[in-house]
């Protein structure tokens, strides 16, 4: 496969179970790992709800197959989470790049594409969480200039958080 892939906005001929099979191919090592991220086995209403939320980012190839995805939110509010919760912090989550094609700077484009938004909405700070025990992530955004905020044990999750962000 072909890294030379267009960033763009999901739109609405794009299929929501497309997406969906994209990020549980994304994240089944992580699941493999025992860490049962939300997208491992979301459904398909979930990601329908989800990119409904949020702005969802898709990087396709020339024939419009999803090939990785990231979902940006301006801001989240209810997480329990303060720093999440603050104003001019925006959030994104559910990245994801097929295995295939991870490892080849495509994941980097994609938070750019985040940071650009989060920059044109006036945020001062771009943010996201993974699980702490995912120490290959952690290491990567830090690489990204990401650092360490807090931890949140999400309800539901068998792994402790950790929230990290970056000054835009």
């Amino acid at each position: 496969m072909s890294v030379d892939l267009a960033i763009r906005e999901l739109t609405p001929q794009d299929s929501i179970e497309e997406l969906t099979a994209l990020l549980h191919r994304a994240y089944a090592g992580l699941g493999a790992m025992g860490l049962n991220y939300t997208a491992v086995d979301q459904s398909i209403a979930a990601t329908r709800r989800d990119v409904r939320d949020g702005v969802c980012f898709v990087a396709a190839d020339r024939e419009e197959r999803l090939c990785g995805t990231v979902l940006f939110r301006r801001s989240l509010k209810g997480t329990h989470a303060p720093w999440l919760e603050r104003e001019g912090v925006a959030h994104f989550g559910r990245l994801g790049v097929d295995p295939d094609l991870q490892g080849h700077g495509l994941g980097t484009r994609l938070i750019a594409a985040c940071e650009l938004r989060a920059t044109e909405l006036g945020a001062r700070e771009v943010a996201l969480d993974t699980a702490e025990p995912a120490t290959h992530l952690v290491t990567w955004y830090s690489r990204l200039g990401y650092r360490f905020i807090e931890h949140v044990q999400w309800k539901g999750k068998s792994y402790r958080s950790v929230i990290m962000s970056k000054t835009l």
